[in-house]
């Protein structure tokens, strides 16, 4: 087993991939005190990279494969030797990170690839539990915050955040072929979603949908107000920034009447700047609000934060080999249908 710190250099990888792909968690993360900064920046940096892996990568099995090889080494204390794996190596143990939590998100990212759509609301929210309540999670361990009731806020933030991006990215998504809106809500509003994907346009319809993805994202953004106010005193500006800033995101969207279609919402780097210094105001008056039930998605990644984080768990095999025969079916579905085309 290998000897894991936090190595400078292996530090400054981590900074340069996220400097070049989440701005805004690069700049919320500024304001990070040291302490958190570093181990966070390690751990969302092994978030981005299993991202574009299966995201940008021309097999996603194998990418799936790839990422739980790294996945089991890494929590094994014997990372891969790039810099990414070993700077999260030694967060994950330092932090006593559960394995199941970074294996969620790697299964949300999966079904990312399958091109996976989402009949309700709630299955959406099991996605976004994934891609982003774990990510959440995960960084309130780092903070040191191990309750339940203030890991299911950190969890709420992680969701919101998401619900911000896929409202964020209707129209970019519909032109690569993939949709996030539940499909009950094209059903709500006598919108056709094959027809939708095909000629990706902006309508009334359209709006009230984004709306009401935006309308839930900012309830579950007020819940997370109490998580931020139970956090250390020198972490709130940082989280309260980057709620701010992805909030700020959903606000840019609402103000172009929720036209996702045609411009993509941004948060230029003087308006962050702006929130930001909110966002030290919102640390000194935040309080405790009363108790939220955790989200039905939610609860898995509250349970996986209680469990001994090098434990093996013979669920998450069961699972990976479900999600490859996912992955095969759907890989063979895009070859008949290249196949027809070709006919």
């Amino acid at each position: 087993m290998q000897k894991l710190t936090l190595d400078k250099t292996d530090l400054a990888a981590c900074r340069h991939l996220l400097r070049g792909g989440s701005k805004s968690f690069f700049a919320a993360s500024l304001l990070l005190p040291p302490r958190i900064k570093n181990a966070a920046t390690a751990l969302y940096a092994f978030c981005r990279e299993a991202d574009d892996l299966i995201d940008l990568g021309d097999d996603p099995k194998e990418a799936v494969l790839l990422l739980t090889a790294r996945l089991d080494a890494a929590y094994a204390g014997t990372p891969a030797q790039n810099p990414i794996d070993r700077a999260f190596a030694a967060v994950v143990r330092d932090k006593k990170i559960p394995k199941t939590l970074p294996a969620a998100l790697i299964e949300g990212l999966a079904w990312d690839s399958e091109g996976r759509r989402y009949q309700t609301f709630e299955s959406l929210l099991d996605y976004a539990a994934r891609v982003a309540g774990a990510v959440g999670v995960m960084m309130a361990l780092v903070m040191g915050v191990r309750d339940r009731e203030n890991l299911a806020r950190a969890a709420d933030l992680g969701v919101a955040m998401q619900l911000t991006n896929i409202a964020r990215d209707v129209g970019e998504d519909a032109r690569a072929g993939r949709l996030f809106l539940p499909l009950d809500w094209f059903a709500e509003a006598g919108m056709d979603p094959e027809a939708f994907l095909k000629n990706p346009i902006f309508s009334k319809q359209l709006a009230s949908m984004v709306k009401k993805l935006l309308d839930e994202a900012e309830v579950l953004y007020a819940r997370a107000e109490s998580g931020i106010a139970n956090l250390p005193v020198d972490c709130r500006t940082g989280i309260a920034a980057a709620r701010r800033i992805y909030a700020a995101i959903g606000h840019d969207v609402a103000a172009q009447n929720f036209d996702s279609i045609n411009r993509r919402a941004r948060v230029n780097t003087g308006k962050k700047l702006q929130l930001a210094l909110r966002a030290a105001g919102d640390a000194a008056w935040l309080t405790a609000g009363n108790l939220q039930p955790a989200l039905p998605a939610n609860l898995f990644l509250l349970e996986g934060a209680a469990e001994d984080s090098l434990a093996p768990d013979p669920r998450a095999f069961i699972k990976l080999l479900n999600l490859f025969e996912r992955l095969e079916r759907a890989q063979r579905h895009d070859l008949a249908e290249a196949s027809r085309t070709l006919a």
